[in-house]
């Protein structure tokens, strides 16, 4: 929301804006355009950068190689980035992978690497690289543990190379977001050991009742995007045919992966479960108030005229975990309001609820990720997590109580506390805004998933002991262990979803590791798969990212004792009762 027509100068995200050259990404829905269609959508110019691409077998070879080397050194010609190709394990030291901005494993097959160069590889990832997994990298190095939550699944069997149709689930991802929701295209099409959507957030499917040979059953990731650490990770199963090389709307999902890979575009992609669809082409149960609308086309609206808000009437929320995409042209203005009455008039729901500010050159407290008027972003993780005008942002807004928290692309940006009493986050609607004449923005896949919560108590285990926030301390990291039950507040967890809390804050998993041993702390709840917790059977409780249980270490029942992740194996120290 601006009250003022005055227009800032643009920022230098803005003033870098320049169509990619041939190559680029097609426009929306254009996955069958010629390669070299140029987007009509204009987006910055990444800072130049280096990739690169290792194709060494031990296996099966695939004759698709040589284009994909080929594709990606035109990929890197007209998008400011370099490549070398190799097929020497060699090139996997410290010194050397530092060179790169991402490594792209291109039809692997077999172990590749050896112990000290999989050490390598492991740190540059976990330090900050980026990795990006064709087609049969997911049938790579199936005895090293590490890649294989890298690639997040490992491939099972393929039937023959036929014709299916590619069901797209996230059109935010740069490699996603230039496909129409139904791809139809031939490929070999892998079935997967296991299902990535645990530890991944997955942006394509395969719908198996349009092809023979498909095993994994309704829900079958075929394309997905995780971080690993400060690292990240985009995989495709699409890539076993020559001719695969030369679509065009592949060509664009490499580019998109590769930039993924490299940070060079940002993208949420934690995992994702739970949520319901408010808007995915359909606007049931969604009205106009005030003057203007949206237009709805393709599974995107997209703004015009103002200042109205499009409003989902069908029902209130109160706690809550709402996600959408959205997309500025330019320096343009919209926002999402929240818990806001019923009603016709967009001046009361800006009123008597909050607008989460989506423009990229106003005042620091109405500018994108700002709670509008009422408190700024941190500008800095804003600035840092944001993409710039003609990319797709998502924005995480989560509501417990009268605390907002806003996340955009995975990245907590601000923690808002209302005091207002004219307001409240407690209950109310949602909607998206549009804001005047010449702003133009638009919005995807909007979906919530409702918290509703239990009551706080203890969790007991062990020698009937209490889980306990150590010291009572709310810092992040803080040491979470067995402790003779007090009754205190640091031993009174809720469920929230799949997380489990105490103190304000989340039981979690250090560092988002999946190794036996790894400790247990308290920290800042930010919807990663190192917060999520599901009951298993005999009492256990699981974390499914790394698919263990919550132990108590060494089976100790002593006060202080550390609780850690282990693999699952239903002795006592890894049963709990839960409030």
């Amino acid at each position: 929301m601006k009250y003022s027509s005055t227009r800032r100068a643009l920022g230098l995200a803005v003033a870098a804006l320049a169509v990619f050259a041939a190559n680029a990404v097609p426009p929306a829905g254009a996955a069958d355009l010629p390669p070299g269609t140029a987007n009509p959508m204009a987006v910055a110019a990444d800072v130049p950068y280096d990739v690169l691409v290792f194709s060494k077998t031990a296996g099966f070879r695939h004759d698709s190689i040589p284009p994909g080397i080929q594709l990606i050194r035109d990929l890197g010609a007209a998008n400011s980035f370099t490549v070398t190709a190799t097929e020497d394990a060699n090139a996997f030291t410290a010194a050397n992978l530092a060179r790169y901005e991402a490594v792209v494993f291109l039809n692997t097959t077999g172990d590749v690497l050896n112990a000290t160069q999989q050490s390598a590889f492991e740190s540059y990832i976990r330090g900050g690289g980026g990795y990006a997994g064709i087609h049969s990298a997911a049938d790579t190095e199936h005895d090293w543990p590490f890649y294989g939550e890298l690639v997040g699944a490992y491939f099972a069997s393929h039937p023959a190379i036929q014709q299916a149709t590619v069901r797209v689930e996230n059109r935010a991802h740069q490699a996603t977001q230039h496909l129409a929701p139904a791809w139809v295209r031939t490929d070999e099409w892998y079935n997967y050991r296991t299902n990535a959507r645990t530890s991944a957030r997955v942006l394509a499917t395969l719908d198996e009742s349009t092809y023979s040979g498909g095993s994994m059953g309704a829900d079958h990731p075929h394309t997905w995007c995780k971080t690993i650490q400060s690292g990240r990770s985009f995989y495709t199963g699409s890539g076993h045919t020559q001719s695969t090389f030369a679509e065009s709307g592949f060509r664009a999902m490499i580019l998109g992966g590769i930039r993924y890979a490299a940070n060079r575009t940002k993208a949420d992609c934690r995992p994702e479960t739970g949520y319901t669809t408010l808007y995915d082409g359909s606007t049931t149960g969604w009205s106009q108030a005030g003057p203007g609308g949206f237009a709805n086309s393709g599974g995107t609206l997209t703004s015009s005229g103002g200042m109205g808000m499009l409003w989902y009437g069908a029902k209130e929320f109160r706690s809550y975990s709402l996600k959408l995409d959205w997309r500025v042209a330019g320096d343009d203005n919209s926002g999402v309001v929240l818990g806001f009455p019923a009603g016709s008039d967009p001046a009361t729901a800006l009123s008597q609820g909050h607008e989460v500010q989506i423009d990229a050159t106003d005042t620091a407290d109405r500018t994108t990720g700002s709670v509008y008027g009422f408190k700024a972003a941190d500008l800095a993780a804003r600035d840092g997590a944001l993409n710039p005008p003609g990319e797709w942002n998502t924005y995480e807004l989560l509501v417990e109580g009268e605390r907002l928290q806003v996340f955009l692309n995975g990245v907590k940006i601000n923690d808002f506390t209302n005091t207002d009493p004219a307001r409240s986050l407690t209950s109310g609607h949602i909607g998206v805004q549009n804001h005047g004449t010449g702003d133009e923005v638009s919005f995807r896949n909007i979906r919530i998933k409702e918290l509703g919560g239990t009551s706080a108590g203890p969790i007991t285990g062990p020698g009937g002991k209490c889980v306990d926030v150590s010291g009572g301390s709310t810092v992040d990291g803080t040491k979470i262990q067995l402790w003779t039950c007090t009754n205190g507040a640091n031993q009174q967890w809720t469920t929230n979803g799949t997380t489990l809390r105490a103190l304000g804050k989340c039981m979690t998993v250090a560092g988002g590791s999946t190794a036996n041993g790894a400790p247990v702390q308290l920290s800042t709840c930010n919807g990663s798969g190192a917060q999520n917790w599901t009951a298993g059977t005999n009492g256990s409780l699981v974390n499914p990212q790394s698919r263990k249980c919550l132990d108590a270490n060494g089976a100790s029942t002593a006060n202080g004792t550390q609780l850690i992740i282990w693999t699952c194996h239903g002795g006592t120290n890894q049963r709990w009762t839960r409030p």
